[in-house]
């Protein structure tokens, strides 16, 4: 039976993740759902068999979906890491420095690994680098030898992998930053995301000024006003020299004009990040994967796996059509024994990153074919009944997750860093079920977070072309890029999984099902209301772009960036067709584009 209904799913499959050149030839997909099974039951205590069988039922009909590094290496004797992407270290503000940072980010990599950097650490341009006796060229001049790092690491053959890079509000360069992107030939490797504090966004609200700072241990300042601040790479105040001042609001408009018209920088409300994470007690993070879903400490990494909703509705299509809560949740239980397998078999690019995942053994459990889903159930994805089922279902992952976790670790150890009295007084876990968080007092809980929702984009093409991760459907039929194993781009017709079943149940070659909506016609707003039902049960992120018109006016896109903050979401992205991106996908019949290495959806599977 050929389990590849959509076009474009087998090549997937043979490009990205078939085993051929290691070992015996996979033929059938079957066969690779056997490798990933075996390769992670073979690290359990006992009953090696009864594992195989449980994961392989698990991925069989693609119901889980490992993320794509952990299907492609899982079981191969390739020298690859299993880890989707990573944050590296702080980089330090020495030619030394950078250029370590620089060789792990290639080393990395060449493995397979996506990576985030934070650039705060990095002096302005224009400053003095007293110990070279030179001036300093600034973070963004340092993030071109990234971008030609990474493009000359892709050339060799590795696997396609994105980069993240982040800077503080308040660093002098921000402007820089900013505006990095608007020239189409620069930093095209590169997501961009602006760390945005609370602070901030209280002065953008009052209309205040803003101070633009870096560390600054020298009294050779005479007049220079001073102030303490948490900077990356110390969990205490430091002093701080203030280099100039702007108005908040127009440097706030900076951000979203750029955005506005190129698509970038993102934005993370790093403060939110903080006071949620899990690991509050004993981390501190400046910046996160390159899709924005893992916020990570130094050398961190994410493991992803996402659970395919289309396989739970019961009677798609029909008046009786329901979702199987009981099997998402035992798919849920089951995934995380999966993925915190991964981390005894994977290989890591280096000693830090091995020794800081072990210590949280942090993963990302989430959700795809959401968008699709909903379709199949007869319930619009800009209803307020989707919020509400869309919400039980992200709770009914979340608390299996847990209760899966605890039971993990009263098996196999907690993970290393926890200290369960504080773990159990943070914001997120506060507000579990009470005997949940009973439990972790008890008996600890194996993986310091549990959920995530990533893009999920290539995983989810090959799993039949179902909406990508919790993304409305980009339409029913169009046109996207495929990177072959070659590395060269193929554009391919796709239609959407919920249109092609219901054509197939309906014996038709075209039409929609009543309660499918593409993407275009649902409203930005509608979109951020699904991210915000679902953040609640999300401890790491959501990788979310939100999609709208060429025609939507500039005072409308701020107000998105506005109200996710009030939403309390972790960040917010958003992307309007532009002269610099284009539209990296296309509604069927439209001209082809290459997509860019970093595209609207976000993509590092």
């Amino acid at each position: 039976m050929d389990r590849f209904t959509a076009h474009g799913a087998r090549e997937v499959w043979q490009a990205k993740y078939r085993l051929h050149d290691d070992g015996p030839p996979e033929t059938t997909v079957e066969q690779t759902w056997r490798r990933i099974a075996r390769a992670l039951a073979r690290v359990e205590p006992r009953g090696h068999g009864q594992w195989e069988g449980r994961f392989f039922e698990a991925l069989s009909e693609f119901r889980f979906l490992p993320g794509g590094r952990i299907q492609a290496g899982a079981g191969t004797q390739r020298r690859v890491t299993l880890f989707n992407c990573f944050v590296m270290g702080t980089i330090a503000d020495s030619i030394d420095g950078i250029f370590d940072a620089l060789k792990e980010g290639a080393l990395t990599m060449q493995q397979g690994g996506g990576v985030g950097y934070d650039f705060s650490t990095l002096r302005s341009k224009g400053s003095a680098a007293k110990s070279a006796g030179a001036i300093a060229s600034g973070p963004v001049s340092f993030m071109h030898i990234w971008d030609a790092m990474c493009g000359t690491i892709l050339s060799t053959g590795a696997r396609r992998g994105a980069m993240m890079g982040t800077l503080r509000c308040d660093h002098p360069d921000i402007e820089e930053f900013i505006a990095a992107k608007r020239d189409p030939g620069v930093l095209r490797r590169f997501n961009l995301s602006v760390l945005v504090t609370d602070d901030f966004m209280k002065a953008v609200r009052e209309g205040g000024d803003w101070a633009l700072v870096f560390p600054e241990n020298s009294a050779e300042a005479p007049g220079a006003e001073f102030v303490e601040r948490v900077w990356p790479g110390d969990a205490r105040p430091r002093r701080c020299r203030v280099f100039r001042r702007t108005e908040a609001r127009a440097l706030w408009a900076r951000i979203m004009r750029s955005t506005y018209d190129c698509a970038e920088p993102g934005v993370i409300f790093i403060d939110r990040v903080r006071a949620a994470n899990n690991l509050w007690y004993c981390e501190q993070i400046a910046a996160t994967n390159p899709c924005g879903e893992v916020p990570l400490p130094p050398y961190g990494a994410c493991d992803l796996g996402s659970i395919n909703l289309t396989r739970f509705v019961r009677q798609p299509f029909g008046r009786e059509a329901s979702l199987d809560f009981a099997a998402i949740a035992a798919t849920a239980e089951v995934g995380v024994r999966m993925l915190d397998n991964v981390y005894d078999i994977s290989n890591f690019p280096l000693a830090r990153q091995r020794e800081v995942a072990l210590a949280s053994r942090r993963i990302g459990l989430g959700i795809t074919g959401l968008a699709d889903a909903l379709t199949m159930l007869g319930v619009r994805y800009d209803s307020s009944r989707a919020l509400e089922l869309a919400g039980e279902v992200m709770r009914t992952v979340c608390v299996s997750a847990y209760r899966a976790s605890v039971s993990l670790a009263r098996e196999k150890g907690g993970f290393p860093l926890l200290r369960a009295a504080e773990y159990i007084c943070g914001e997120f876990v506060k507000r579990l079920p009470a005997e949940i968080v009973g439990d972790i007092g008890r008996y600890g809980i194996r993986n310091s977070h549990l959920t995530a929702i990533a893009p999920a984009g290539t995983i989810s093409l090959l799993a039949g072309n179902v909406s990508s991760g919790l993304e409305p459907a980009y339409a029913s039929d169009y046109r996207r890029s495929l990177r072959l194993a070659d590395g060269s781009l193929k554009t391919i017709p796709v239609t959407d999984y919920a249109c092609a079943l219901y054509r197939r149940i309906a014996g038709s070659v075209a039409g929609t099902p009543p309660a499918f909506v593409a993407a275009a016609d649902v409203d930005p707003y509608a979109q951020l209301a699904m991210q915000g039902a679902l953040q609640r049960y999300v401890d790491n992120s959501i990788s979310k772009t939100v999609s709208v018109a060429a025609e939507f006016s500039f005072e409308q896109f701020a107000g998105l960036y506005e109200r996710a903050y009030e939403l309390g979401l972790k960040g917010c992205t958003a992307y309007r067709p532009n002269a610099v991106t284009g539209a990296v996908l296309q509604p069927d019949g439209a001209a082809d584009r290459a997509a860019q290495c970093c595209s609207v959806e976000r993509e590092a599977d």
